[in-house]
């Protein structure tokens, strides 16, 4: 755990995804998978709408993306095209359906554990990237609808601001909704190199 961390209050997430995401920016994502704790400083994130043609929740819910209509604060996690697991903040009132993307981390903690996992992969490709950072930090399946607030899976406050102000801009990797400038960034404060431009 980061030091000087402190918990998140559920209200924090009970916003919608396009204010949380920004205010996510520099706050920590810690894991816990059998007693190796590995966190990464957040750096770019993707927030979505229960409007939002890019949203899984866009045509209702179902069994796949039923975490995101629970409660702020819980994880909701997916696999991305049969491969990669993504894990997502999910926001704003019960049943609203929305969530904000985590696109990619700058790894704080336990380095040496998500370079195991990432057989072997350079630094600069630990976590830029949202099936990247699951797998380095061991987000899986299991964790789907995990509370944030009391888990493995936890965001954390250390009280360091963003470097920068975040840069806004369309989100990628989609077909519809491209346009939607709901995707947030900031360089990496300690590796740039590990903040993929």
């Amino acid at each position: 755990m980061p030091d000087l961390a402190q918990p998140i209050e559920r209200a924090w997430f009970e916003r919608d995804a396009p204010e949380v995401a920004p205010d996510l920016l520099g706050k920590c994502l810690v894991v816990d998978v059998a007693g190796i704790m590995c966190s990464g400083r957040i750096i770019e994130v993707e927030a979505y709408m229960p409007d939002d043609p890019a949203s899984h929740t866009f045509n209702g819910e179902t069994s796949r993306n039923s975490a995101m209509f629970g409660p702020a604060g819980h994880l909701y996690v997916y696999l991305s095209y049969g491969i990669h697991q993504c894990a997502n903040v999910v926001t704003g009132p019960i049943g609203s359906g929305q969530a904000v993307l985590i696109r990619a981390v700058e790894p704080t903690e336990g380095i040496d554990a998500m370079r195991r996992r990432r057989v072997e992969r350079p630094d600069a490709d630990l976590a830029n990237g949202p099936g990247k950072l699951c797998q380095a930090l061991g987000i899986g399946a299991h964790h789907d609808g995990a509370d944030l607030l009391d888990g493995p899976v936890a965001i954390v406050d250390d009280g360091q601001p963003p470097p920068l102000v975040p840069r806004s801009g369309p989100r990628v990797g989609m077909t519809k909704g491209i346009e939607t400038p709901w995707r947030f960034r900031v360089p990496a404060v300690s590796s740039p190199r590990l903040h993929r431009q």
